[in-house]
């Protein structure tokens, strides 16, 4: 079989880059309905991949006679703990056949390889198990899921032993940030390994007592024998960070955070913590609720498809040399 001809991204390839986006988007709403309808036309996901360009993105297209059949960009983000990094975005590719990912990332990755980029990210819709399977078979692995769900019709019932959640109170500081801290040390250890940096007490202390002023968030505890146990984080979804372009779905609430100790685990309370979000996010009118957790993270990846959050994306990643 033929193979497409690979080629440098150029500026004049948006517009023929935007259809395919369009094109992948709506066939990933039919998995997904929850997602943005808005990035169904050619316009709006041309933008997104100008924006990338604009970000100083690079990459490749294929070309097949006189159309563009695939494309490709990568971004480097500045960051201490992703090393020398390429991200490819949500809006970072698509193509007519999934097998053309791999001639793409070829060329694309050896210039990032030049410049000594060698750690490598991309967000691949997670229905689309052939494009999935197409960066598998690049020396790709999962690391972390992007997920949604429908805002709850009613509110939860209690499933916890023992466990109640009520809205947090300034004078929970400092046990919010112990808790703070139990997320990042969890995440250092088997099976994630993370190497995200851990605030200090003090930092995390300061940071929960200034973030009582803010609008728009909620904070919430759980307790066990009057004891808080545990605590989860509701906002916007436009707050966070590592939710934009193709993955933010409208008007979504966002479980940004939930922790419980250690000692505390097994009773519910991740679930009610959870719980107490989604329920929130619907009466704050919210249609929809996101939420992403690292795939190695065992806690995480039981609880929260068990609380009804489907895949939307995938961030695969890989390290060249290895």
């Amino acid at each position: 079989m033929r193979r497409p001809t690979i080629r440098p991204f150029a500026a004049t390839d948006v517009e023929a880059a935007g259809r395919l986006l369009a094109d992948r988007h709506a066939a990933h709403r039919r998995s997904e309905s929850l997602l943005s309808a808005r990035f169904e036309s050619p316009p709006a996901a041309a933008s997104e991949v100008l924006a990338l360009l604009d970000d100083g993105a690079t990459g490749t297209v294929a070309v097949e006679g006189d159309q563009v059949t695939g494309f490709l960009l990568g971004v480097t983000k500045p960051s201490q703990v992703w090393g020398a990094n390429v991200w490819v975005e949500s809006a970072g590719q698509a193509v007519a056949a999934a097998e053309t990912a791999r001639d793409l990332y070829a060329v694309a990755a050896q210039r990032w390889a030049d410049r000594d980029k060698d750690v490598h990210f991309t967000l691949v819709p997670a229905h689309d198990a052939g494009l999935v399977d197409a960066w598998f078979r690049l020396g790709f692995g999962l690391q972390h899921i992007h997920a949604v769900r429908e805002v709850p019709s009613t509110p939860a019932r209690p499933t916890g032993r023992g466990v109640t959640v009520r809205p947090a109170r300034r004078d929970d500081s400092p046990v919010l940030a112990e808790l703070d801290l139990e997320l990042p040390r969890h995440q250092a250890l088997a099976p994630v390994f993370s190497s995200g940096g851990v605030s200090t007490l003090e930092e995390a202390a300061a940071d929960w007592t200034e973030s009582f002023d803010d609008e728009g968030y909620a904070y919430f505890v759980a307790e066990h024998n009057g004891e808080v146990v545990g605590a989860s984080v509701g906002c916007p979804l436009e707050e966070s960070s590592s939710h934009t372009a193709l993955t933010r779905p409208d008007r979504a609430g966002f479980l940004g955070f939930a922790a419980v100790f250690p000692h505390a685990r097994g009773l519910g309370a991740g679930r009610a913590l959870g719980e107490a979000v989604t329920d929130w996010c619907r009466d704050a009118g919210f249609t929809s609720v996101a939420t992403d957790w690292r795939a190695t993270n065992l806690l995480s990846s039981r609880t929260w498809p068990r609380l009804g959050f489907r895949p939307t994306f995938v961030r695969l990643h890989r390290r060249l040399g290895y």
